[in-house]
């Protein structure tokens, strides 16, 4: 009886401990109800499967039990997370990596180099997260053992299907024969769990229905175009509303080239997100887009799911989404964990709305085309030096302070990568602070640094 109180007395504890960093590092005071759900049966002697919306929360929902069943300081790889997109894998990597105490995380996915990747499971992590094909690369060549995870989290379960990973998740599962708990996340209801998952005594949430979706939160508008070319009244439309971060959809990757090149020709503070991109620069879009250096993204449904985007208030269908699945994912970018957002479909004037759309009202656009400028409200700095150079958060705001006239408390969001870092600042404060940093070093080093996005 002892024992067992002094177990329950720990896992409080750890608790505790979880939920202060989520405090004080995510911002995050309260979890909302799924995510109560989700914590609550995790005392559940068996597997879970959870259906929440998209935008719910779902990441924290499981990495905080996951935290609290692991151990600190492991010497075996005691977790592994699959998600079906590198874009996921970083949002879930970077909000483990926050809150995680005395653990190391490690992610892999394609788009950079194996060899950084290879060297960092050299030690191994006490959680993996990963892309299905990377993953398997890895266990394939011997750079990771994977035989005796104890959990094993399949995040957007739903997605991963429909990319077609299930034959890495089918060869994946099969070389962890000693889990203990499986974890499925999904945002739509799946018919049948596949039987090479073998949920042992599952117990399925469904908070579709319960939680309060996006849609509840968002009000849905259609807008008449003039033409069969939207661009001017994208124009139109774009000032006309309320201040706040907006995602253009488009449904090709030539539209997203087109839109974004007559957006920045108009000044108006865009980036673009497509499947044509190098990750890299996808990487760069996104952190710019949420630490304020752009105020536009003009992007393919590729940006429909998966994506760490905070803070967006308009969602704009440029062209009409494909299906009712498109739809509801592009609307999921906004409204996000309890925010509220605005969505506008475009129509041309041969177009019909789809029967899935449902309108609260039409919007009537200014008689004039506005030429007002939208500026985005900071810039971002790349430096040529990351983790893998040793330089971190700490490093990067102490080099800023000292060698030029921005304050600490003025610096923006810092996303740190492998061979770089992205640091965003005022846009007023940009070409001094440039000029400045060009002759001083950080950490002993001189490293390049120019304005990301140029």
């Amino acid at each position: 009886m002892v024992e067992v109180r002094n177990y329950l007395y720990f896992c409080t504890m750890k608790q505790q401990t979880i939920m202060q960093a989520v405090s004080a590092r995510l911002g995050i005071e309260e979890l909302n109800a799924m995510q109560r759900r989700v914590l609550e049966a995790s005392s559940h002697k068996g597997d879970l499967v959870v259906y929440a919306p998209t935008g719910s929360g779902k990441t924290l929902a499981f990495a905080i039990p996951l935290l609290k069943a692991m151990q600190s300081k492991p010497e075996v790889l005691q977790a592994v997370i699959i998600a079906p997109s590198r874009e996921l894998v970083l949002q879930i990597y970077n909000v483990l990596q926050s809150i995680a105490i005395d653990l190391k995380v490690t992610c892999c996915y394609g788009g950079h180099r194996v060899e950084d990747e290879r060297l960092s499971l050299l030690v191994a992590p006490g959680i993996l997260v990963a892309t299905p094909g990377r993953l398997l690369d890895h266990v394939q060549r011997g750079h990771i053992d994977i035989r005796n995870t104890r959990w094993l989290v399949l995040d957007e379960f739903d997605k991963a299907l429909e990319l077609g990973f299930e034959d890495e998740m089918r060869q994946l599962l099969r070389r962890m024969p000693n889990l203990s708990r499986r974890v499925l996340t999904s945002a739509t209801m799946l018919n049948q769990v596949p039987e090479y998952v073998k949920l042992n005594n599952p117990l399925t949430l469904n908070c579709l229905e319960t939680t309060d979706s996006p849609a509840n939160r968002t009000s849905v508008w259609s807008v008449a175009t003039s033409s069969k070319d939207k661009l001017e009244s994208l124009r139109q439309l774009l000032p006309s509303v309320d201040e706040g971060k907006a995602i253009v959809f488009v449904n090709y990757r030539d539209a997203v080239l087109r839109v974004h090149a007559y957006l920045k020709h108009e000044h108006i503070a865009s980036g673009m997100y497509h499947g044509g991109m190098d990750q890299i620069d996808r990487e760069k879009a996104v952190a710019m887009f949420n630490n304020g250096s752009f105020m536009v993204l003009v992007t393919t449904d590729l940006a429909a799911r998966g994506l760490d985007i905070a803070d967006v208030r308009h969602i704009i269908h440029y062209h009409l989404p494909v299906s009712a699945e498109a739809y509801v994912h592009r609307n999921g970018r906004t409204a996000r964990v309890d925010a509220s957002g605005e969505v506008y479909v475009l129509l041309a004037p041969e177009e019909d709305c789809p029967d899935y759309v449902n309108i609260d009202d039409a919007m009537e656009l200014p008689d004039d085309l506005l030429r007002n400028r939208i500026e985005a409200p900071m810039a971002t700095l790349h430096f040529k030096a990351g983790r893998k150079e040793k330089i971190s958060r700490a490093d990067v705001v102490g080099f800023i302070v000292n060698n030029s006239g921005v304050e600490a408390k003025q610096i923006g969001r810092i996303d740190l990568h492998d061979h770089y870092t992205l640091v965003a600042i005022p846009r007023s404060a940009l070409h001094d602070t440039l000029q400045r940093l060009q002759v001083a070093k950080i950490k002993g080093h001189r490293v390049r640094i120019t304005m990301a996005g140029e």
